[in-house]
């Protein structure tokens, strides 16, 4: 099962603006039809989402995957969180992910499979849709952008008991990384796990509530004392083993590229471009060109890989919009996002343009 469409509105920095449905502005004509507040529409590949800072990559990530958590048919009901608790255990209440300048207004994301839908309504504090969701059973795994295994030992009963500062995604992925290894890796993944072992010279292992990398040649090294990116590595070598990455399951990632060599871009394009053919739907957030476009040199046309540019901008609508429209203000700056298959079809490419201004700097030595 594929996610196909978030919608999302005074939630964060997506504040309300007006949308015309399926189509750029530029007049009304009969029959349209209009929306407002932000949409994205997936592919079941690769979604790369790229932007500055501050547009809201890693929210949409984090609304994905509370949706997720709440299809799952589970008696723990502890396991399923609400999207506050994605962002900090110290907050305690939803309010706190409203648009500040428009807490009063409706506030909700949505997000949909294309047949079934899940929308947490932050003005009613509640999730509506639920008889729907609940049951699809969609599994999916978060990694956040800083690392945990390394933290392991008695993390969990100590949360449990005291409540760290560490949001739902940082808990979570210690949880998927220490369930039991599955009895057999399907073939497809078998080629994958061959790969990372090689780069880590070993496989990842659970001993005593403790990560270790049991290296080839008989070691035993404590993880935290692992290089981070090669730690990465090893994580996404564990969950692929403990039986999470299979086919029909999600994997989002935030920042794959942080702390990891160069070097390492290709084989971390691959690996995604591999688990993508295999059925696993992925998310992505980066800053880095160089690691997004490797993902689009290194596809074949068996694999999907779609980005998703977010920006800041303006309304700037129509006159004639603007006079039936005269609530949407077009100064009003916004979050809006442009989607395509290639990088240079993107226009308000930040970290393209990042990539251009150090090139431009190069040459003027």
């Amino acid at each position: 099962m594929a996610i196909k469409t978030i919608e999302i509105l005074n939630v964060m920095v997506f504040k309300r603006h007006l949308r015309k449905n399926n189509a750029a502005f530029s007049s009304i004509e009969e029959g349209d039809s209009f929306s407002d507040g932000f949409k994205l529409e997936f592919c079941d590949g690769i979604n790369v989402l790229i932007g500055e800072n501050g547009v809201g990559k890693t929210t949409i990530l984090k609304m994905i995957y509370a949706a997720t958590q709440w299809s799952i048919t589970q008696t723990d009901q502890g396991k399923t969180k609400k999207l506050v608790q994605f962002f900090s255990n110290s907050l305690k209440d939803s309010d706190a992910l409203k648009n500040a300048e428009n807490k009063e207004d409706y506030c909700y994301y949505k997000v949909s499979d294309g047949t079934h839908s899940f929308e947490d309504s932050l003005s009613h504090k509640g999730i509506l849709n639920y008889d729907q969701w609940l049951g699809l059973d969609i599994q999916s795994v978060f990694i956040p952008t800083t690392e945990m295994l390394s933290h392991a030992k008695g993390f969990l009963a100590m949360n449990q008991k005291y409540s760290m500062p560490f949001d739902g995604t940082q808990i979570d992925i210690i949880v998927n990384a220490s369930l039991p290894e599955t009895r057999e890796v399907p073939s497809a993944m078998g080629g994958i796990l061959d790969r990372i072992s090689a780069v880590i010279d070993g496989t990842v292992i659970l001993e005593n509530d403790s990560f270790y990398v049991l290296k080839k040649d008989g070691r035993k090294i404590d993880f935290s004392l692992e290089a981070e990116g090669l730690r990465k590595l090893g994580l996404l070598w564990k969950l692929i083993r403990n039986g999470l990455l299979e086919k029909g399951s999600i994997l989002l990632w935030d920042e794959p590229e942080a702390n990891l060599n160069p070097e390492l871009y290709p084989l971390v394009a691959e690996i995604l471009l591999e688990l993508q053919k295999n059925g696993v739907q992925v998310f992505l957030a980066t800053h880095s060109y160089n690691f997004a476009k490797y993902l689009e040199i290194r596809r074949t046309n068996k694999e999907q890989v779609m980005f998703h540019n977010l920006y800041k901008g303006h309304n700037l609508l129509p006159d004639n919009v603007q006079k039936v429209f005269p609530e949407m203000d077009s100064g009003d700056e916004a979050i809006y996002s442009q989607s395509a298959d290639r990088m240079d079809e993107i226009k308000y490419n930040h970290i393209m343009a990042a990539d251009n201004k150090l090139l431009d700097e190069v040459y003027e030595l």
